[in-house]
């Protein structure tokens, strides 16, 4: 299966308007590196400046909007920098803190539709507490009725950050819950790409935290499941075309640094 002319077309302008957005607010951090500048060349400096800016937003600038032009043909309804609720039950909070207490001593193994049916169970039970959680990146609901939720990251999160993540999809399933205690649900975290390619992801480093099933995809796993099967190598096409197609304003926007 491959994207449609129109979705190819919509993922293009997305891209096209994401970068001409960043190119149009963009200003060159203001540091003074001469050894790197006169070594470099101002352009290629201004260029390393805004790629690495570029990388800190690339989720929210390219890969939600991208995520939402693709999910919009297959999915119900979708939704990026999405609200799962703004309440959990106290008894959540306790069942939350019990699983991640034991995936961290080992006790347990991850189980994420074992941990939702326990959250299920009390997700209504003792005293709301109103909460301001992390917000979801990606939301789609399917034509069943059924929810996936995504927080998207970069492609190598920190490790030490997984057991943040394991509570962040756990207390959206709980806020979520309170609003439709029989919803289906589902929370993954969402790698874009395999920085090792082309070896596996290492997706021991959060074994013992993730359900790596059922909490985690990275790369085709990911655009595939949004936009159908072939959906990650279409979309690295869209990403070469548009680079092509704006290169030369690329290399003219950053030349112009070295007439300062």
């Amino acid at each position: 299966m491959t994207l449609s002319k129109e979705q190819i077309q919509r993922i293009e302008e997305v891209l096209k308007s994401s970068l001409q957005k960043k190119f149009s607010n963009y200003e060159p951090e203001t540091s003074h590196m001469p050894f790197h500048t006169r070594l470099l060349g101002k352009d290629r400096l201004a260029l390393y400046s805004f790629i690495h800016s570029l990388n800190t937003n690339f989720g929210t600038s390219i890969f939600e909007p991208v995520g939402v032009a693709l999910a919009k043909t297959n999915f119900k309804t979708v939704n990026s920098h999405a609200i799962a609720g703004n309440q959990i039950s106290n008894e959540s909070h306790k069942i939350i803190q019990k699983i991640i207490d034991e995936l961290t001593i080992a006790k347990t193994n991850p189980d994420k539709q074992s941990e939702i049916e326990q959250i299920r169970e009390v997700c209504q039970q003792g005293e709301m507490s109103t909460v301001n959680l992390t917000r979801v990146d990606l939301m789609v609901e399917s034509y069943e009725g059924e929810y996936y939720l995504f927080d998207i990251k970069t492609a190598k999160p920190n490790a030490g950050g997984f057991r943040e993540f394991k509570r962040t999809l756990l207390e959206w399933v709980a806020a979520f819950l309170v609003k439709n205690p029989i919803a289906k649900i589902n929370t993954f975290i969402a790698i874009p790409y395999n920085p090792y390619e082309p070896n596996p992801y290492r997706r021991w480093t959060m074994r013992g935290i993730l359900d790596i099933n059922k909490e985690l995809k990275v790369a085709e796993e990911f655009w595939d499941f949004l936009g159908g099967s072939d959906t990650y190598q279409n979309l690295l096409d869209c990403f070469e075309r548009v680079g092509i197609e704006l290169r030369d304003d690329i290399d003219a926007y950053f030349q112009q640094f070295n007439k300062h």
